[in-house]
């Protein structure tokens, strides 16, 4: 039978946004193809806001943003009591790894990494995050296309982020190969959508009174 006593009982995660610089055609391009490329970046906008008003005000949340020199850029639109560093150079993967690796070295206890992709990600999901890394090596919150929109790790267990092919429907698959091969226990929270184009940001518009989002469709 697994040991399932609690690996990070009462520590509160440091919550990890892997944001970039909302310039238009630099964000949501898939999106910003169907309905224009300013517009696409406002949306950014307004899903990356939504998912850093949801983590809990007790906990640290770290932007680790890109491009490199846009620091300045990026605590002007969220403000200085955020974290800041800027992503390193190279794919997915290496990216995930340096965030994870730093904040671990920085002291934090556990990691929650999040994208601004989810909107239907809120407190409730993080909390519920934040609980499965007491018992489980990692967490992740599944999205519909393959992918996921969450990754919790309670130790910088980096192998997860290797060979994963990144921008396909395989890696959340990928993910938990990697996580069986470094033996590591593991939760999954609910599936949820990711907002990558029109039909998504229409499903979700649907479902939500946000007005923020309700006026593209005014």
């Amino acid at each position: 039978m697994p040991d399932r006593t609690p690996v990070n009982s009462g520590a509160r995660p440091v919550v990890l946004a892997m944001l970039k610089t909302p310039r238009p055609g630099t964000v949501k391009t898939r999106l910003g193809v169907e309905i224009g490329f300013e517009q696409a970046a406002q949306i950014y906008r307004l899903l990356a806001e939504r998912q850093l008003s949801a983590v809990p005000t007790d906990w640290r949340t770290e932007i680790h943003f890109a491009p490199a020199g846009a620091g300045a850029e990026m605590q002007a639109w969220l403000g200085a009591r955020h974290g800041y560093f800027p992503q390193v150079e190279g794919d997915l993967g290496r990216r995930l790894s340096d965030a994870v690796a730093g904040a671990f070295g920085r002291g934090a206890d556990s990691v929650l990494v999040v994208g601004g992709d989810c909107p239907d990600l809120n407190e409730a999901g993080l909390r519920e995050a934040a609980t499965a890394l007491q018992t489980s090596d990692a967490v992740l919150g599944p999205a519909l296309d393959g992918g996921y929109y969450l990754i919790g790790l309670h130790r910088p267990a980096l192998h997860v982020f290797n060979d994963i092919p990144w921008s396909t429907g395989n890696v959340l698959e990928a993910t938990l190969a990697r996580i069986a091969e470094g033996q590591l226990s593991h939760a999954l929270l609910t599936p949820k959508e990711d907002i990558d184009d029109f039909s998504a940001l229409s499903r979700f518009i649907s479902q939500t009174a946000d007005p923020g989002f309700s006026r593209f469709f005014d």
